[in-house]
């Protein structure tokens, strides 16, 4: 191919490209508001014995008008100050509860930004599912990432203080991303803390990887907190962090998030 129809090509295919980033946000929004979302099911698994499964994660999946499954990462920026993201949250709350009601020795943790706190309607679907069945409390945990929970402390604070007494739990997702002060983070007393992703890539091989890591464990030792380590991708980095004292693990070492997890299918 000569290079002027080389350059052509690759031009028509940025700008087509530019124009699917674009109708991203307006193809979420319309999805959820058809609620064509579900959830996609991982687990976390114990660090010492890693065919034992601690709890799993509920992934919200938006699906475009073709079926394809649309990564978070490509949307989640537009939606996450929108109420496109509150609708998210509450799709999310109910496809969880609902899962939670329907398999009772299921522990499963949800999705939330800060921002859904006094978000009417995210309320009115945990505060009808409790009442029709109150031991969904505490079998749920309520995940809120660093960066979000930061940005509102003191409301997350009295939130989770609020629905623990009810029996939920609360992870901080994403842990060593975001700009904690530390104040806050003592306050928030959270049950689990999930350690970001970063600093798990290559940990059995990365020694800065492992002074982060073993810092971010002794971080939540000392708040007496679960630690997770997010994106767990080897069974060489899943044994370096079962070594240094991290309770559970998440990744595609053990599984990739699935539509189709073994519990719907037990007798």
């Amino acid at each position: 191919m000569r290079p002027q129809h080389q350059k052509m090509k690759s031009n028509a295919l940025s700008e087509a490209v530019r124009n699917r980033d674009k109708d991203i946000p307006s193809m979420v929004a319309a999805a959820v508001r058809h609620k064509e979302v579900k959830l996609a099911y991982q687990p976390i698994v114990q660090a010492s014995a890693q065919n034992r499964v601690a709890f799993w994660e509920g992934l919200i999946r938006v699906t475009d008008p073709t079926g394809r499954i649309i990564p978070a990462r490509e949307f989640i920026g537009y939606v996450e100050e929108q109420e496109t993201g509150r609708l998210l949250d509450c799709h999310a709350l109910e496809h969880g509860l609902r899962m939670l009601a329907k398999v009772p020795d299921l522990r499963l943790s949800i999705n939330m930004s800060a921002r859904s706190i006094g978000y009417m309607r995210w309320q009115r679907i945990l505060d009808r599912q409790l009442s029709a069945n109150p031991t969904l409390a505490e079998r749920l945990i309520l995940e809120i990432s660093e960066d979000s929970a930061m940005r509102v402390p003191e409301l997350v604070t009295e939130f989770a203080r609020r629905l623990r007494k009810k029996g939920i739990s609360f992870a901080l997702d994403s842990f060593g991303a975001g700009q904690t002060v530390f104040r806050h983070f003592k306050q928030l007393d959270f049950d689990i803390l999930k350690i970001d992703g970063h600093f798990v890539a290559n940990v059995a091989h990365d020694s800065d990887n492992q002074v982060a890591i073993r810092a971010l464990a002794a971080v939540g030792g000392e708040f007496g907190m679960i630690t997770v380590a997010e994106r767990v991708e080897t069974l060489e980095d899943a044994a370096f962090l079962a070594s240094v004292g991290i309770d559970c693990l998440q990744g595609y070492a053990f599984s990739a998030p699935t539509l189709s997890p073994p519990f719907v299918h037990k007798p």
